[in-house]
């Protein structure tokens, strides 16, 4: 089965207007993301606690439509609808495999890790020897590919933590809560917002043969505080959750925190301090990664 990808140019102030009229006029899909790329693109999250950021500056809409659509016509409708004129756009045919594919053929086998590599479940591990965490991301953040996730498997693995309780934060696609199961922990946990996140988390692990367990953060229960605390997020995020997490984990535990740019150490830190004195465990392509130890008062 094939479908009409419309893909549209716009700007934050237009963005969320256009999507609600599309969504609203029968688009089958309808996915905003920002135009930017690198070093250039801003994240824009959702996390309890956190006043609503504005979107990108440029966004991009993407449109599934129906193949039998005449899509030019229909986008006129919408946006006469909205008596605003047709954005910049371009239009392509989406095919089920081809597209998956293309989904593919872009996440390959990584070495994430000295001795860990991420295989995706379509893949066979390239070193059968080496600790392999197979993975299927679906709609999660988490491959293996991103610097922020690569500082933090990196950091998990020069610092195994067998026979410790480990709290994931942010888990996503789980990659992090499993990489702590397969390198000794006892029953790690994993928090998401996102529901999806949870599912795919959870049949992440499954996948893996790891013990491990997943909520969101309205469902979390009350456990004792964990032996170490990760939480791959960004620094806004990070900041406003500094209570929790450092709630979440015991005196003498281990905090380790990424998704944060080397112009935001500061603030992190100055965010944990004086509970937590945060250093920096690694970088990467701009972004960092810190670790430190709950202070025992």
């Amino acid at each position: 089965m094939s479908w009409t990808c419309l893909t549209l140019q716009t700007d934050r102030d237009h963005a969320e207007l256009w999507s609600d009229a599309l969504s609203a006029q029968g688009a089958l899909a309808v996915t905003l993301s920002s135009q930017a790329t690198g070093a250039e693109e801003v994240p824009v999250f959702g996390e309890p606690g956190c006043p609503e950021m504005p979107l990108w500056p440029h966004c991009q809409i993407e449109v599934l439509l129906p193949l039998d659509w005449d899509a030019s016509s229909w986008l006129k409708q919408v946006s006469t609808s909205l008596d605003q004129p047709v954005p910049p756009h371009r239009s392509e045919i989406v095919a089920d495999q081809d597209w998956v594919r293309l989904t593919q053929s872009q996440f390959d086998p990584i070495p994430a890790a000295p001795g860990l590599w991420i295989v995706p479940t379509w893949h066979e591990p390239p070193d059968p020897s080496a600790l392999n965490l197979r993975l299927d991301p679906g709609q999660a953040f988490g491959t293996g590919s991103h610097p922020t996730t690569r500082l933090c498997l990196e950091w998990l693995t020069a610092h195994p933590p067998r026979m410790q309780r480990v709290l994931d934060y942010g888990c996503g696609s789980g990659i992090l809560t499993i990489a702590a199961g397969l390198l000794g922990t006892t029953q790690p946990i994993g928090v998401d917002i996102d529901p999806v996140a949870v599912q795919t988390a959870c049949d992440n692990a499954t996948l893996n043969g790891v013990s491990a367990s997943f909520y969101e953060p309205d469902s979390f229960p009350d456990f004792p505080p964990f032996d170490g605390v990760i939480a791959n997020i960004l620094t806004n995020p990070l900041v406003v959750l500094a209570p929790l997490l450092l709630n979440q984990l015991k005196a003498g535990g281990w905090l380790t925190l990424s998704g944060i740019l080397s112009s935001q150490v500061e603030r992190i830190q100055n965010a944990y301090a004086p509970d937590c004195f945060l250093s920096i465990a690694g970088e990467r392509e701009g972004w960092v990664c810190l670790s430190g130890v709950k202070q025992v008062y």
